[in-house]
């Protein structure tokens, strides 16, 4: 049954159901949703929590030991699995159906990854899951779904914002949910349930004199590998979380992917650009670097991204920056060799 991301508490007070499925473009709802999952499951009895994640050289008889066996912790446990952009194939796909025919009532199984497309929500897997469990699809946020977003996280963190200072917030993180989850978090511990209204905030923002995520971004976009490394080194110096880059530059080839499919349909750049809403001021960088970038070299910075995702998660990648640092240069120009593993 489809349920989406702000449904999801209110049925999980209903009860646990078997499967979840979490699938979204929005990282940081798709965790949300997972943690939620995870924090009812420990409050029904699930004490143990068992975290896979299903690369292309996925074992799944490694999920059936996990499924079918009793715990040696815990009399009841919760299996995440992080499907890390891939497909289940023909024998992933078995043993999914087999866990719907044969469902193990102290066992809850939660997969979750980026957009199910509609190809996956037709196949026989996923229907057999859909039909007993639950789909949480996580979308981008806008407009009032991302103000009712905002509203619910002040509430819960018992922040006051008044006047313009939510519009403010939502200006300067441009709808990145990390970005704004963190910035509340911050407000919280240095305004407490003061009044915070937006010229206020806008100083709070400045003040930090820091490089961040969106500089990044626009780093790469521009071409600019010298600063591209000069906003990572300071992103290390400051231990921002690797996942929250990753997703950074995720999201922009992703943007410049969909950007390219739109103008190779014969839709001018502008049109395209307001569909996809990218702001004019932004306009200007994306241009330059689909002069730059084809569809190819996109598509390999994506399977890049993907395999830091997946080596970061599973704990195999020790050196995080390092491949960060490649796949930032490679969004301004082809490197001749291979991105660093420095696995453990």
């Amino acid at each position: 049954m489809r349920v989406y991301a702000n449904q999801l508490p209110q049925q999980l007070q209903k009860g646990l159901a078997p499967f979840y499925m979490v699938f979204g473009e929005e990282p940081f709802q798709v965790s949300e949703c997972v943690q939620q999952i995870r924090h009812s499951a420990k409050q029904q009895g699930f004490d143990e929590v068992i975290k896979l994640s299903a690369g292309a050289q996925f074992d799944w008889q490694e999920l059936d030991g996990h499924y079918q066996s009793m715990s040696l912790f815990s009399a009841r446990t919760l299996i995440e699995v992080d499907m890390a952009g891939q497909k289940p194939g023909k024998t992933g796909a078995e043993h999914l159906k087999g866990y719907v025919q044969s469902p193990n009532p102290d066992c809850v199984i939660v997969l979750h990854g980026m957009k199910a497309s509609q190809e996956i929500q037709r196949s026989a897997w996923f229907k057999a899951l859909d039909q007993q469990g639950l789909f949480i699809p996580c979308y981008p946020l806008s407009g009032n779904h991302l103000r009712r977003w905002l509203d619910g996280h002040c509430r819960r963190l018992q922040l006051n914002l008044e006047g313009d200072a939510k519009q403010v917030l939502l200006d300067t993180t441009e709808g990145n949910l990390l970005a704004c989850y963190q910035e509340l978090e911050k407000l919280s511990l240095l305004y407490g349930q003061r009044a915070i209204n937006g010229h206020t905030l806008l100083g709070t923002l400045l003040n930090q004199n820091k490089f961040d995520i969106f500089d990044l971004a626009n780093a790469i976009l521009l071409g600019d590998s010298t600063k591209a490394i000069q906003v990572l080194t300071r992103l290390q110096n400051d231990n921002t979380e690797p996942t929250a880059i990753a997703w950074a530059l995720t999201k922009e080839a992703q943007q410049l992917q969909k950007l390219l499919s739109l103008q190779q349909n014969g839709q001018d750049f502008n049109s395209a650009c307001k569909q996809l809403a990218i702001w004019k001021n932004q306009q200007g960088m994306y241009s330059q670097a689909l002069q730059r970038l084809r569809s190819e070299h996109l598509s390999t910075l994506l399977d890049l991204l993907a395999d830091f995702d997946s080596a970061y998660k599973s704990g195999k990648l020790g050196s995080p920056y390092p491949m960060l640092a490649h796949i930032s240069v490679s969004f301004c120009r082809a490197l001749p060799f291979a991105a660093p593993s420095f696995v453990e």
